[in-house]
C-alpha cells in the first residue's frame, strides 16, 4: 500500500511535469489509483466517501470568500493604471540620487505587493512599466532586471497575499490535525490574521534588505545605477507634493484599511477583502478608470483566477484521500520523525524539496498538495503554526527566482525586450537569491521575527 502511495505521487508528477491541467492530473490520477487499489483490495473505497463533506467543505469556508476579493481588488487596482502613476512619481522623487529609479521600483513593487498580493500581474506590470525606463536611463540589465523580479516576488509574503490566505487555512487543518493526533481535543487555532501580521516583519526585513542592496550597488558601480539628469526632472516643488499626494496616499489608505482592519481585531480577512475590493473600484473611480468595459475585463479575471484556484483544491482533496488510503501519510511520518537530527533535518529536509517543487508547480498546487501531507507531521514536533507558514512562504518565494525554472523569471522574459538576454537575468536575480537566502536562515535563527508580533495582538 505504502509503495503505491510513493508511485501516485510519482505519476501525478510526471504528468504536471508534461504539460497536463493541475486540477485534472490530481483528480484523475488518484481516481485511477483508487480504481485499481480497489481491484488489487489495496485501498478501501471508504476514503472516498468522505469526498461530499470535503467538497461542501470547500464551498462553505468562510475564509476562502477571501481569495476571490482579494484577485478582485488586485486584477482591479491593475486596470486603475496605479502603478504606472506610482512609479512616474516615486521616479522623480528618487531620480536625483544613484539608484533613484531601483529604489523606486522596490518601493512600488512593495505597495504592489501589499495592494495586489498577485505575483505574475506585478513582475509583468513592473517589466512593461519600468524595464524600458531603466534601460533608457543607462542601467545595467542585470541590474534592473534583478530588481524587478525579486520586488515582484514580494506579493508572496507581503500582507494581504493570495499565498498567505489559501496557506493559512491550510495549515489551519493541518494545525488542528497535528493536535488531535496527540490526543488534544480542544485544539488551538490559527488564523489568516495570524498569518498576515506573522508575515510584516519578515515582509518589510526583505524590502530593506533590497533597498540596502540596490544603494550598496549604487555607491560601488555608479555607472551602473545612473540618476535621472537634472535637465529631464523639471518640475517644481508644489507639483511633486501634489502628484506624491494625489498618487501615493489612495493605496497606502488602501493597505491602511485592509490590514489595518485585521490587525486591529475590527473584521476578520474575508471582510477586510470586501472593504479592499470596495476600495480598489473607489481607486479605479478617481482615476477616471471605472467603467463597463474595465468592469467586465476585471470580473472575468476575477472568474478566471477563482476557478483554478478552486478546482485545484477540489483535485488536490481527491488526491489527498487516495494518498490517505494508500497510507502515504503514515509512511511520511514515519519518514520525517525517524530522520536523524530530528526537527531540524525534517523541517530542512520538507523545506528542500518545496523549493525545488517551486521549479515547476505554482503556489497553488504545492499548498494544497504538500502542505496537508508534511504539515500536521512537522506541527505535531511542537513546531510554531505562524513561523512554519513564514518559512515556506519565503521559501516558495526564493524557488521562484532561482533560474533556470524559476516562475518570475519566465513571467519577465515574457515581457522584456529581446535585446535582454536571458543570462542577464539570471545573473541579476542571483544576488536577490541570496538575499532571500539570508532572510531565510535570519527567520530560523530568530523565530521571533514572525511569532513576535502575533502575540501582540
Amino acid at each position: 500500500m505504502e509503495s503505491m502511495a510513493l508511485v501516485l505521487f510519482l505519476v501525478v508528477f510526471i504528468f504536471l511535469l508534461l504539460g497536463y491541467p493541475v486540477a485534472m492530473t490530481l483528480a484523475g490520477t488518484a481516481l485511477g489509483f483508487a480504481y485499481i487499489g480497489g481491484l488489487t483490495e489495496t485501498f478501501d473505497a471508504a476514503f472516498l466517501e468522505a469526498l461530499p463533506n470535503r467538497l461542501y467543505g470547500i464551498m462553505t469556508n468562510q475564509t476562502l470568500v477571501a481569495v476571490p476579493l482579494f484577485v478582485f481588488m488586485g486584477v482591479m487596482l491593475e486596470k486603475s493604471k496605479v502603478a504606472e502613476k506610482l512609479l512616474d512619481t516615486m521616479a522623480t522623487l528618487f531620480g536625483p540620487v544613484k539608484g533613484g529609479i531601483g529604489i523606486s521600483v522596490t518601493l512600488v513593487g512593495m505597495l504592489l505587493a501589499a495592494s495586489t498580493g498577485i505575483v505574475g500581474a506585478t513582475v509583468v506590470t513592473m517589466g512593461l512599466l519600468s524595464l524600458p525606463t531603466m534601460l533608457k536611463r543607462g542601467y545595467d540589465p542585470k541590474i534592473a532586471t534583478g530588481t524587478i523580479c525579486a520586488t515582484g516576488t514580494l506579493g508572496q509574503i507581503i500582507p494581504p497575499s493570495i499565498v498567505l490566505v489559501l496557506l493559512g487555512d491550510v495549515l489551519s487543518s493541518a494545525y488542528q490535525q497535528a493536535q488531535l493526533d496527540q490526543g488534544i481535543f480542544s485544539p488551538e487555532t490559527l488564523s489568516v490574521g495570524d498569518l498576515f501580521i506573522g508575515a510584516l516583519i519578515p515582509g518589510l526585513l526583505l524590502v530593506g534588505l533590497y533597498l540596502a542592496y540596490l544603494i550598496g550597488m549604487s555607491l560601488i558601480k555608479p555607472n551602473s545605477m545612473p540618476a535621472i539628469p537634472a535637465s529631464e526632472r523639471d518640475i517644481s516643488r508644489d507639483e511633486l507634493i501634489k502628484n506624491i499626494v494625489s498618487s501615493l496616499l489612495p493605496p497606502v489608505i488602501l493597505i491602511f484599511c485592509v490590514l489595518g482592519s485585521i490587525i486591529g481585531g475590527f473584521a476578520t480577512p474575508t471582510e477586510a477583502a470586501s472593504v479592499g475590493a470596495f476600495g480598489a473600484m473607489v481607486i479605479a473611480w478617481q482615476q477616471k478608470q471605472f467603467n463597463l468595459e474595465v468592469i467586465k475585463k476585471v470580473t472575468e479575471e476575477t472568474l478566471r483566477v477563482t476557478s483554478m484556484v478552486f478546482l485545484i483544491f477540489i483535485g488536490a482533496s481527491i488526491f489527498s484521500l487516495v494518498f490517505r488510503g494508500f497510507g502515504g501519510d503514515e509512511l511520511v511520518q514515519e519518514f520525517l520523525t525517524d530522520l536523524p537530527g530530528g526537527t531540524f533535518t525534517a523541517i530542512f529536509i520538507v523545506m528542500l524539496i518545496m523549493f525545488l517543487l517551486g521549479f515547476v508547480l505554482d503556489f497553488i498546487e504545492i499548498t494544497f498538495v504538500v502542505v496537508p501531507i508534511v504539515g500536521p507531521v512537522l506541527l505535531a514536533m511542537d513546531v510554531n503554526p505562524i513561523w512554519l507558514g513564514i518559512m515556506i512562504a519565503i521559501n516558495l518565494q526564493t524557488s521562484f527566482l532561482t533560474p533556470p525554472f524559476g516562475f518570475a523569471l519566465f513571467y519577465l522574459r515574457g515581457v522584456a525586450p529581446a535585446a535582454i538576454k536571458t543570462m542577464d537575468i539570471y545573473k541579476g536575480v542571483a544576488p536577490f537569491i541570496i538575499i532571500q537566502l539570508i532572510a531565510l536562515m535570519m527567520i530560523a535563527y530568530w523565530p521571533e521575527l514572525t511569532t513576535w508580533l502575533p502575540s501582540k495582538f
